[in-house]
């Protein structure tokens, strides 16, 4: 039986499976999971993490998009009536709908081709998820917690830190899968905010300042703003127009789009 449910790692879904036990009980120690915690695994591939966790929250859902692992999985963990898959795309999955009145946790071995817009999708549902504890590039955690002036800070760390708290937890060396990747991973774990530190009054506007800020980061401010507000009045902003993007803090970037915004509504 065991035969008939090997599966092989598959580019086009960006598969390389965890298999080092050391770094799988690490994982699991660092989530902590509880046996009544609203717990979604996204991506579980051959079930490596979802066997450990299981053991402690034994109502787990999976969201896989291989139809070719379910099976697999099915088969695997057919003493856990309370283990449910859903074949989905994550990308696509309401997890604010099936949360329901239960914030979720949620953990994932991430493809690194999806794992930037899944990040985006999943703060889309704010007061429905507790926590994230993902498996990402090392590059990507490193863009994750970064502060401002460093080179990897930029679109993706203002905004993730705008909704949460971050913090890069431990590296994953390539052979801790197979296929090993050919790059370095690393785990974050990310806490949503229950109310931003620095709330900014419209949340739209905040992202589309910090995209057009970064899609050419070595101009200053007061060039960058250019195709969003033409006549603005740079002399008023509430941070240095001289600056680049990459020095502003999350908290200058909320004060410059709530700025903004009270333009807007004038």
């Amino acid at each position: 039986m065991d035969n008939f449910f090997q599966h092989k790692a598959r580019k086009r879904f960006g598969q390389n499976f965890l298999v080092d036990e050391n770094i799988i009980e690490r994982i699991v120690r660092a989530i902590s999971p509880k046996e009544d915690d609203h717990l979604v695994e996204i991506g579980p591939g051959q079930g490596a993490i979802t066997q450990l966790l299981l053991q402690r929250c034994p109502s787990l859902t999976a969201v896989e998009l291989d139809r070719d692992l379910i099976p697999l999985l099915e088969f695997k963990f057919r003493d856990y009536p309370q283990f449910t898959i859903i074949e989905k795309d994550a990308l696509k999955f309401d997890f604010g709908e099936f949360a329901g009145e239960r914030p979720l946790r949620i953990v994932g071995n991430l493809p690194y081709n999806i794992s930037t817009p899944l990040l985006f999708h999943l703060l889309s549902f704010p007061g429905k998820v507790q926590d994230m504890h993902f498996m990402l590039q090392k590059e990507v955690v490193d863009r994750l917690s970064a502060t401002p002036g460093s080179k990897s800070f930029g679109r993706l760390s203002v905004m993730v830190q705008y909704h949460c708290r971050v913090q890069g937890l431990f590296p994953v060396p390539p052979q801790s899968f197979r296929p090993a990747p050919k790059v370095e991973s690393a785990i974050v774990r990310l806490a949503p905010y229950a109310e931003p530190p620095y709330p900014a009054q419209d949340e739209r506007l905040l992202e589309r300042i910090v995209n057009v800020a970064f899609q050419q980061r070595r101009k200053t401010l007061r060039n960058a703003l250019k195709p969003l507000y033409p006549e603005l009045d740079v002399d008023a902003l509430p941070v240095d127009a001289g600056r680049r993007p990459e020095t502003l803090s999350v908290e200058e970037f909320v004060k410059l789009a709530n700025y903004c915004a009270e333009l807007d509504a004038k």
